[in-house]
């Protein structure tokens, strides 16, 4: 006899199962994520699984690391946010919206690792054919690369155990599913068993994974939260679609830091490595324009230029708007309210707007004084010097607090031909070498404005 179907509902974040639908999830308290999911309400019995060896506790001091290595991708930005390259047996999981260029970038890998691995790329989403004519445009014809257009992950771990390929990767992993399971591919349940199922066979067989995973509206990876706690490594493809750059973050790495970012320009043959980024970023800037600053952000190790434009007009309502891409609207609100109070600059009346080039996501402090300066010098129509580069953080008196890494922001600008570098008093204890750059101490925001416009 047919074993009857039920219904439960499943929140897509955190995993949480209730037999009745609710509007918030009693789990993690988010609204609008019960989802319904057909199950078995009398689940087959599992066959006995087989006696395995108990495994042996070892010493720290045993284990071998002799055989750790590395591979490396060829593309070093990519290199640079893994922590050094993709680690055997390592699980990494790597995110965007849909044409943001996951799937470009594995197929580009594949070109260099080729040459010395053995590739097997699981397609869940498009054909044999598709999949060769996109490898054909970027030029990818590796004798080693073996495609598998399969969307069951119970005969996808058997290929992984009769093949033994050094490296698989899935595209995607909300396309794959297990049989036993009653519920649709993508589902939650489909997500985080499917996941599981690879990380054990990844992790018996020291055969890295590469996931590729889709993104809800909200930009969140689609699936449980519970998914991004199995993966090792979780990267995130940043950037507008209808702009040319690409960002790679980490916002996990069990083997490397998560502060680096790699920077790419996707082109008619994929995505090309920025190796020097803030040079690409200011390319275009506008020269005696009011209402646009330079500063330098660190992102990891790496100091990393970005132009700040600034906007303050007269306002056609009676609430003042206020809008920032790019940067943090509160923190916008908080400078606004500080260089009114403490500096003397009116923008009650006056609609203020702040953008940020190229597509970055700023949220470090030392970006302050920056957008202090943009949107000041468009208050006052006045054009701040195009050879100044800033940075500081801008404290509730109007005051400016030092910031770390200052020694690599001014050899960054420095590098890149800028005269003058307008930072905090106080960071000048921190740079012990005399870069070819001219220095401005200043300690209030006035004091900036002064050195920025003389």
């Amino acid at each position: 006899m047919a074993s009857k179907i039920r219904s439960v509902y499943v929140c897509t974040e955190c995993g949480y199962e209730s037999a009745k639908w609710a509007g918030k999830c009693p789990g993690c308290g988010q609204w609008n994520t019960m989802q319904e999911e057909a199950r078995d309400a009398a689940p087959q019995k599992a066959a006995p699984a087989a006696v395995r060896p108990m495994s042996r506790p070892m010493q720290i001091g045993e284990i071998d690391m002799a055989e750790e290595a590395r591979y490396h991708t060829g593309l070093s930005e990519l290199d640079r946010v893994l922590g050094g390259g993709i680690v055997k047996g390592s699980l990494i999981l790597v995110s965007g919206e849909p044409g943001i260029g996951k799937s470009t970038i594995l197929l580009q890998i594949c070109d260099y690792l080729g040459q010395s691995l053995r590739i097997l790329y699981v397609s869940g989403e498009e054909s044999a054919r598709q999949l060769k004519l996109r490898a054909a445009r970027l030029g990818v014809g590796s004798a080693n690369l073996f495609v598998l257009t399969e969307t069951d992950v119970q005969l996808v771990v058997e290929q992984m155990r009769q093949t033994k390929p050094d490296l698989v990767m899935i595209d995607s992993i909300q396309t794959m599913s297990l049989t036993d399971l009653s519920s649709s591919p993508g589902s939650v349940t489909q997500v985080r068993e499917c996941t599981n199922a690879v990380m054990r066979a990844a992790k018996q067989l020291e055969i890295p994974a590469i996931l590729v995973g889709h993104v809800n509206k909200d930009g969140a990876i689609a699936g449980p939260k519970v998914l991004e706690h199995i993966v090792d490594a979780v990267l995130y493809f940043e950037g507008d679609r209808q702009m040319s750059y690409r960002i790679l973050r980490a916002v996990k790495n069990r083997y490397g830091s998560t502060n680096e970012i790699g920077v790419f320009d996707m082109g008619d043959r994929g995505l090309r490595q920025v190796e020097n980024p803030s040079q690409a970023m200011l390319e275009g800037r506008p020269k005696n324009v009011s209402g646009t600053c330079v500063t330098c952000v660190m992102e990891g190790s790496r100091p990393l230029l970005a132009e700040i434009q600034g906007l303050a007009t007269a306002s056609g309502f009676g609430n003042p708007r206020r809008m920032a891409t790019g940067f943090d609207y509160n923190r916008m609100a908080l400078l606004l309210a500080v260089l009114e109070k403490r500096a003397g600059y009116y923008f009650s009346n006056l609609d203020a707007y702040l953008n940020v080039i190229g597509g970055l996501r700023l949220d470090e402090p030392a970006v302050d004084l920056a957008v202090a300066a943009a949107l000041v010098s468009s208050l006052k129509d006045v054009p701040l010097r195009d050879d100044a580069i800033v940075f500081g953080e801008v404290g509730l008196t109007g005051e400016l607090r030092s910031v770390s890494h200052a020694e690599a922001r001014v050899s960054e600008a420095a590098r890149l031909g800028f005269a003058r570098c307008v930072l905090p008093a106080h960071c000048l204890r921190q740079i012990t070498d005399k870069p070819d750059i001219e220095l401005c101490g200043v300690r209030t925001v006035r004091e900036a404005m002064d050195a920025l416009t003389e």
